[in-house]
């Protein structure tokens, strides 16, 4: 990303805020009609891709210095405007047209065709070529598919029907994902650019470090915990592992962890930020306009397997504590607990925007009012009181955010597109019903490993649209309820970056901790693997969304619990000491079962948790 300066960065910062004080008011007094509101959003961040990212890309986390924008970055910017006032100016006339009927003008058609080419290279500069490949074939294969090949051989399409697809309705670029950018995603980014300048997301580490830091492995703890919190705010892995790890991986090595096992333990607390309510990043608003649900129901569903995950990972960091005899921090290296407790009401944003969310508020209102309270929690303390210039350098940090979100949901939008115009989801369909040969667990693995390779090479919201567009109709056709359905392909499409060859949570890890990608990546996938368990579980047993009535939302707490302590001890070999291979494939066993949907099973599993548990660790039996 170029770091701009001079003139230049200041007229830049007046076009962001002016950017973010638009998605502001429209928040507050309403948005625009849909079509619009997004047209005018991608309008605004398009310039940005072309400004802020330079032709020949950039490596992750590497920032690039460049005072002189070239003249050719100039002239995209401008050119990528001029779609979208087109819109704005004749918005009337193209609401008014009827779609396959009334032609599509020359203008129309050079300038949709126009936004598809700058669209795609803006794609391959913010986001990464394989979105930008894959988003190219699935807009050609609007055009070429009837060339195809076999199962592959599509419809024929005039240009003329592409471009309308694209460009003038609200089923290509401008299609529920980039709606979702143009509302939610923009709010809640400059929320969270208000919880860093305000001091709340620096006491979230103040809070990890106090209460975790001096039990064993504190350290780790402080990295499970302050990601937890982090990444349920920034709902982006790699930015999370780099905005912690730099502090948390060298404390977990100082006191004695392994660096690759240090680099494991934050990549799994930063991608498991993406579950965790309450915002989870795009993916989830993203999710529940799909079903056509309110976000507190995404939010009631994800928060069950939220925490089994992150307390299987922190009681495994608690294991390995235990299991290689190390420390925590020393009391005097940490915020002092009462001093921590006092600034308690630093938390109440968060537990503002919660309560909104759970009541039924929007979540632009919701977010909007948790800007207020980030804004009134700074006033207390001197240090981080929040005057106008902290107010518009917060709106600033967090509309400056957007192009990679906006950019990954337009390009994704292309994709949608396709889909829909073309009918390929059902040659999909078709082919995983054939793979799966009609057994829906293994329809659930197919789809699983398609998410998992679309996981690995796209960003995680971009990854979900794809694999929800392509494999929700294929589970919803086996039975599979539309929730469970769209949650199993999200868990996958996160857990991606966790996930050896490309695991790009893990690798990001593992260049703080000076270890080896593959094997922090394996060791990650071994901290993480409830989230690779938990989305069949759910799938077929719906109190673990806790959507099966309280009787049964109760049975599947239980088992989660009895799981998540059978498959720790199972993955470290520890209980209170060391046991044998044989135990710890009993412990396996025994955590499927803890999930298995069979009331009987369930009960068995965790029964027989808590006897195996209090044997072993008596060392009643060897």
């Amino acid at each position: 990303m170029r770091k701009l300066q001079g003139t230049t960065a200041k007229l830049f910062y007046l076009y962001v805020l002016a950017m973010g004080f638009f998605h502001l008011y429209t928040a507050l007094f309403g948005t625009y009609e849909a079509y619009l509101q997004r047209a005018i959003h991608l309008t605004w961040v398009l310039p940005m891709a072309f400004i802020l990212y330079p032709i020949g890309g950039k490596k992750e986390g590497q920032e690039l210095t460049d005072n002189s924008i070239p003249w050719y970055d100039w002239i995209l910017a401008a050119a990528s405007l001029a779609p979208g006032i087109y819109i704005m100016a004749n918005y009337t006339d193209i609401t008014y047209r009827m779609a396959q009927v009334d032609p599509v003008t020359t203008a129309q058609l050079i300038l949709g065709s126009l936004l598809t080419v700058l669209l795609l290279e803006a794609t391959r500069r913010v986001v990464g070529l394989p979105l930008a490949l894959i988003a190219a074939f699935f807009t050609a294969y609007m055009y070429y598919g009837n060339y195809m090949p076999g199962i592959m051989k599509g419809l024929s399409f005039s240009f003329h029907e592409v471009i309308e697809q694209i460009y003038l309705i609200d089923e290509g670029i401008f299609s529920i994902p980039l709606g979702v950018s143009a509302t939610f995603v923009m709010i809640f980014l400059i929320f969270g650019g208000f919880l860093e300048k305000s001091g709340v997301g620096a006491y979230f580490m103040e809070f990890a470090q106090a209460f975790t830091g001096t039990s064993p492995g504190g350290p780790a703890k402080i990295a499970v915990v302050s990601s937890a919190l982090f990444g349920s705010i920034s709902g982006a892995a790699v930015a999370n592992v780099y905005g912690t790890g730099t502090f948390t991986i060298p404390l977990m090595k100082r006191i004695g962890y392994p660096p690759f096992f240090a680099g494991a333990v934050e990549a799994v607390a930063s991608t498991g930020g993406q579950i965790m309510p309450p915002i989870m990043g795009a993916g989830a608003f993203i999710m529940a306009s799909f079903l056509g649900e309110q976000f507190r129901t995404i939010m009631i569903a994800a928060v069950l397997p939220a925490l089994l995950y992150y307390s299987a990972v922190l009681l495994m960091v608690h294991l390995g504590a235990l299991k290689n005899n190390l420390k925590g921090l020393s009391p005097e290296d940490l915020p002092d607990k009462k001093v921590v407790i006092k600034k308690l009401y630093m938390m109440s944003p968060i537990a503002v925007l919660i309560y909104l969310l759970l009541t039924g508020y929007t979540p632009m209102l919701a977010a909007v009012i948790g800007i207020g309270a980030a804004w009134l929690v700074s006033m207390p303390n001197k240090e981080t009181r929040m005057g106008p210039k902290a107010i518009l350098d917060a709106v600033y940090t967090g509309a400056k955010n957007i192009p990679v979100v906006c950019i990954a949901c337009a390009a994704a939008g292309l994709v949608v597109g396709s889909v829909s115009l073309t009918g390929i989801g059902f040659k999909f369909v078709g082919l995983v019903f054939s793979l799966a040969n009609g057994a829906p667990f293994i329809a659930l693995i197919l789809i699983a490993l398609v998410s998992l390779v679309l996981g690995m090479g796209l960003p995680t919201t971009s990854a979900y649209i794809l694999g929800a567009a392509l494999g929700v109709p294929a589970l919803a056709k086996l039975g599979f309820d539309p929730l469970a359905a769209h949650m199993f392909v999200f868990y996958f499409a996160i857990v991606s970056n966790i996930t050896p060859p490309v695991a790009l949570a893990a690798y990001a890890a593992s260049s703080i901790a000076d270890a080896s990608p593959n094997k922090t990546g394996f060791q990650a996938m071994k901290l993480g693997i409830l989230a690779f368990i938990i989305p069949f579980a759910f799938c077929y047993d719906q109190g673990l969304l806790l959507s099966a009535g309280l009787t049964n939302n109760v049975i599947s707490v239980l088992g989660g619990i009895g799981a998540l302590f059978s498959m720790g001890y199972s993955m470290l070999a520890y209980t209170n000491h060391r046991i044998h291979q044989w135990q710890r494939a009993v412990f396996l066993v025994v955590g499927v079962a803890c999930l298995w949907p069979m009331f009987t099973v369930k009960i068995a599993g965790v029964i027989a948790t808590i006897v195996f548990g209090w044997l072993w660790r008596a060392k009643i039996i060897n």
